[in-house]
């Protein structure tokens, strides 16, 4: 562990403590094996003026729902002091109340929720407080012998305390344990399964006290010699993920996106021999039962039972440690271990399963390197339970607001480097889904970046390409849900008797047989998705064709054609397949400028005329044709298959 500390970027904080404090949490957030995604808190004690010009004591702590990889000042909730502190001397007080409390003591009602660990950052007498939930020192905690190895390895010169829930309950144990505690002698406090803070007056020694005990706990483990298991994965098994994607959703009540870790790390954990043993003791930290539930699933040979009996398991636990008043929270896992093929992460978004692969991957490498010190030991299952049914993470559930319609869904767009594919690929994005566009253009890759995007390059009108399109797919994201068929080209207009056989061949093969085979290889998976619905993209020019567009039109009648026989073939399989006709969007790549401008002036119009000589007087766009893709595929149209729409805002010899 190495101190990220820079002389010269604390010097522009040096003269504000919560500057400094920002700058010093963010040093935290920036190592994974310190804190991972909104874990741990920090703090700092500071005089400021109130309303009447009197000075008073603020303890500045970490709000809830920020990470301290990217906190800032509007982070940190500004709470008095001495309130805080003479509530840590309160007999009893439930954590409902607490946070209400904590909340009236603020001196800023904007300012989010303190932590819930603020009455013990009070106590602590030392202006800077660091909270971190390091990996090393939970490992050494997360063994038989773990407390004697903690005070072995560190001994006077850290408080120890043994595991308590946090919240008052853990405020008031430190409360009662420091009252005849020389605090000047101590350089950090350990919390047994829970994780290390340290403490200072000046924000660096506080910051780099925490780096050298992690440290000196990570040469205590190296000294074991852990050798951490790998291996290499199997050939990919994209069926049953994608049958295991479609029972996990049903377990949790809506679709999930998959990350999939096929790592040798991965592979060797998940190839244990004792891996169902070890994996499913419990979490590295209580803290991550709300992320992850106290144990992974196992997978064994069918996916489906396997995901039948983890609920059942699930279900028993509730009913083993559960009280008057507790629902049943869903029974979906949320990670797995498969042998030969890696570990899982399930995510109602693709965000969240990225937060729960970076929390496996940590646990699977603590729970190898504590069987080489004696063997993993997490805490007992009934603590586990307190802290996922909490009273306070039960209040937040309650919270949640309603999903985006299409989240946890995965969504293939082709040409979705621009125009009316990259408006789709977008748009549905917006909507909660995890996007893959597919394009010829290499640029898509950057078009379409995030965790919820991949950007896949190919040309669809090789015989290969729609095969590939859809295994990178499924194995990015765990399935497909729905495709949106879109790629094409506008060809030369050539009359018949002047068409040239290159063209046509070139129009039928990107225009229609590659949306035919992209339809073949997605079929498999679309059966096994969520609300499964094919959009095809077609033309005006099926219903209503105009004379030198022969290759084109026929290209796009045959696309249509294939869409009603695919309607009626899918439809057994709850598949969903409608078309659209869209006319005139001239926002895509196919008509610049000097085009529009040339075919306006054909028709003796001008610019705007051309553009919304239709019925209604409308321009059509990108987004128009998006935002009708993403109805077609939503639940407005559930009960729809085997339509065509026209979007070209009203066509005589359409209509």
């Amino acid at each position: 562990m190495q101190s990220l500390w820079n002389d010269a970027e604390a010097a522009t904080c040096a003269d504000d403590p919560l500057a400094l404090r920002v700058y010093t949490s963010r040093l935290l957030g920036r190592e994974p094996s310190l804190v991972l995604h909104g874990g741990g808190n920090t703090s700092v004690k500071a005089e400021v003026a109130n309303l009447f010009g009197e000075r008073e004591a603020v303890l500045y702590v970490k709000g809830s729902g920020w990470d301290l990889a990217t906190i800032e000042a509007a982070g940190f909730a500004p709470v008095r002091l001495e309130v805080l502190q003479r509530m840590a001397e309160l007999p009893d007080l439930p954590d409902p109340e607490m946070v209400r409390a904590q909340r009236a003591a603020m001196t800023d009602p904007y300012a989010p929720n303190p932590s819930v660990e603020a009455i013990l950052h009070a106590i602590i007498p030392f202006k800077f407080v660091d909270h971190s939930h390091a990996d090393a020192v939970v490992t050494l905690s997360n063994t038989p012998d773990g407390e004697a190895r903690i005070r072995a390895l560190y001994g006077e010169r850290v408080l120890v305390v043994p595991y308590v829930m946090p919240g008052f309950d853990l405020a008031k144990t430190v409360w009662a344990l420091g009252r005849d505690l020389d605090w000047s002698r101590l350089e950090g406090m350990v919390l047994m399964h829970h994780g290390l803070f340290t403490f200072a007056d000046d924000a660096r020694e506080s910051y780099e006290r925490t780096i050298a005990l992690v440290s000196e706990a990570e040469a205590a483990i190296a000294q074991a010699g852990p050798r951490l298991a790998e291996a290499a994965a199997a050939n990919p098994d994209l069926p049953n993920l994608a049958r295991l994607r479609r029972a996990v959703s049903r377990a949790r009540g809506a679709p999930v996106v998959v990350q999939w870790d096929r790592s040798p790390g991965a592979v060797g954990f998940a190839n244990l021999e004792n891996v169902a043993d070890i994996a499913c003791r419990g979490p590295l930290t209580p803290d991550h039962v709300i992320r992850t539930k106290r144990v992974p699933l196992v997978v064994g040979g069918d996916v489906e039972a396997d995901v039948t009996r983890y609920g059942e398991d699930y279900r028993a636990y509730f009913r083993r440690h559960a009280h008057a008043g507790l629902t049943c929270l869903d029974p979906a896992p949320r990670w797995a271990v498969w042998p030969g093929q890696g570990t899982l992460a399930f995510g109602a978004s693709a965000k969240e399963a990225g937060i729960i692969a970076d929390i496996t991957a940590h646990t699977r490498d603590a729970i190898q390197r504590a069987e080489a010190l004696g063997g993993w030991r997490a805490l007992p299952e009934a603590d586990i339970f307190a802290v996922e049914y909490w009273d306070l993470e039960q209040a937040k559930l309650r919270k949640a607001g309603k999903p985006a319609e299409f989240a946890g869904q995965v969504v293939m767009v082709t040409g979705a480097a621009s125009g009316i594919g990259r408006a789709c690929a977008e748009a549905f994005h917006a909507k909660g889904a995890a996007v893959v566009g597919v394009d010829r253009n290499p640029a898509v890759r950057e078009i379409l970046s995030g965790p919820a995007y991949l950007g896949h390059v190919c040309d669809l009108t090789q015989p290969e390409a729609p095969a590939q399109a859809v295994a990178e797919a499924v194995s990015r994201f765990g399935g497909l849900d729905v495709l949106v068929s879109n790629a094409g080209n506008f060809p030369a207009n050539l009359r018949i008797e002047e068409m040239d056989p290159a063209v046509w061949e070139s129009s039928l093969a990107l225009n229609l047989t590659s949306h035919q085979r992209l339809l073949q290889a997605a079929i498999p998976f679309l059966a096994l998705g969520h609300a499964p619905a094919v959009v095809l993209m077609a033309s005006k020019n099926v219903p209503a064709p105009g004379p030198g567009a022969s290759a084109y039109s026929v290209a796009k009648a045959g696309l249509t054609q294939l869409g009603r026989v695919a309607a009626l073939e899918l439809a057994p399989q709850g598949i969903r397949v409608n078309i659209l006709h869209p006319d005139a969007v001239f926002d895509t790549g196919i008509w610049s400028d000097e085009v529009i401008a040339a075919r306006a002036k054909h028709y003796g119009l001008s610019v705007e005329e051309y553009k919304t000589k239709n019925l209604l007087k409308v321009e059509i766009t990108s987004q128009d044709v998006a935002a009708m893709t993403c109805a077609l595929a939503g639940p407005l149209f559930s009960r729809t298959t085997g339509a065509q729409i026209p979007l070209d805002g009203g066509n005589e010899r359409v209509i």
